[in-house]
């Protein structure tokens, strides 16, 4: 019988914060709502809120009433649908545009584009999901588009584990414990997804996810860890998995991406950079 993964205690600093009477979870509940929609959504039913918001329908309504009066939502009565309002990307906007890493990291993320000729990413945690905040290509160009805010799994992909491996033992204890809470049934499956990561990163410096999250994608990641105490952020090479495979990923590629990561890491602890 294989020996049993024990989750160590969490340090105060690392606790959830849902636990601390400070949480307000009406707020943490609308913020869950307005999650619910991905680049890919227009219009979202109540129902299809509820669901994928995990609430019950009648504490949706009251949140979908409070945000869109506030601005934040925008309700087509004829059909009871929500869609996102401009108030919700002058937020988003807000924080990209102050977002410095990513401005620190450009001329890094470029070369390693040009080197590998696939798509270079940068990205941080966001619940159990991971949010990329810059994106470049092989052009040698930042795109800062529609990749930018990208949502993606936690647990499949190689953002995702790239800041698992790199991350504390409370912060994994604290993902852990919402991932298996957010869907009990893929947790087994994700947990070991988590474990091989673990495994990889250990022999090479990096993670990676080869037709795991999406079967046409393969991607490696490192994470940044920048020594202040912050969450670590994941650097990410991706692109095809017929192409991104074998001598040239794991030869070439990943010691490129790992090199890359020092390079910007170093960067931003020498320029000072605070959020």
């Amino acid at each position: 019988m294989g020996r049993q993964r024990q989750t160590p205690p969490l340090p105060l600093a690392e606790a959830d914060p849902a636990d601390d009477r400070r949480f307000v979870t009406a707020l943490a509940r609308g913020l869950a709502v307005l999650r619910c929609f991905t680049p890919a959504d227009r219009w979202l039913a109540h129902q299809e809120l509820a669901r994928r918001a995990g609430l019950p329908q009648a504490t949706v309504s009251r949140l979908t009433f409070t945000l869109t009066s506030l601005g934040y939502l925008r309700h087509r009565a004829t059909t009871g649908e929500y869609a996102l309002s401009p108030a919700v990307l002058s937020l988003g906007f807000s924080v990209l545009s102050n977002f410095q890493i990513g401005r620190i990291a450009r001329p890094f993320m470029e070369t390693l584009a040009e080197h590998t000729q696939a798509a270079i990413s940068l990205g941080v945690r966001h619940d159990t999901s991971v949010v990329y905040v810059a994106h470049c290509r092989s052009t040698a160009r930042l795109i800062l588009g529609l990749d930018v805010g990208t949502r993606l799994p936690f647990a499949e992909t190689a953002m995702g584990r790239a800041i698992w491996c790199a991350a504390s033992p409370g912060l994994q204890a604290v993902v852990a414990r919402r991932l298996q809470a957010e869907d009990p049934e893929r947790w087994p499956a994700r947990e070991a997804g988590l474990q091989r990561a673990e495994t990889a990163w250990a022999e090479r410096g990096y993670a990676g996810s080869e037709s795991e999250w999406e079967s046409e994608i393969a991607a490696i990641g490192v994470g940044l860890d920048l020594g202040d105490g912050r969450e670590p952020l994941a650097l990410t090479v991706g692109g095809p998995a017929s192409r991104l495979q074998g001598a040239l990923l794991h030869n070439d590629f990943g010691p490129a991406l790992v090199r890359t990561g020092r390079e910007i890491v170093a960067a931003i602890q020498a320029a000072g950079w605070e959020d």
